[in-house]
């Protein structure tokens, strides 16, 4: 989905999930290797998990995962069971295919995406 003038592509998701997956580090690191591995990217260093947050209405995992084309990143709400992914790249991948491999793995629902060519 990325056209020839640009330089990377974001995409971001928006949507309800599973409260165990999206409370659980060992799934997120899963779901970060399986989206990795599906958008023929490559990690660059270590996927980072932490759960923080002082308010318990953003209180929740993140992660970060460099890959060699940019980065993804995502934060898990533990209040409301949404999640917040963003997938960044210079290397072309099909948003649509991020978003289904997305509701698949976190049982989601209400979900929203949009994307951007960046020039």
């Amino acid at each position: 989905m990325m056209d020839k003038e640009s330089w990377g592509l974001s995409t971001s998701i928006d949507m309800t999930g599973d409260a165990e997956l999206i409370r659980s580090e060992e799934a997120i690191r899963t779901f970060t290797q399986e989206l990795v591995e599906l958008i023929d990217m490559k990690t660059y260093g270590p996927c980072h998990v932490v759960k923080f947050g002082d308010d318990p209405a953003v209180t929740g995992y993140s992660m970060f995962q460099l890959i060699e084309a940019s980065n993804i990143s995502a934060h898990f709400a533990d209040a409301t069971n949404r999640l917040y992914l963003d997938v960044f790249s210079c290397k072309s991948y099909d948003p649509m295919v991020v978003l289904e491999f997305t509701k698949k793995f976190f049982k989601g629902s209400d979900a929203k995406i949009s994307w951007v060519n960046r020039k």
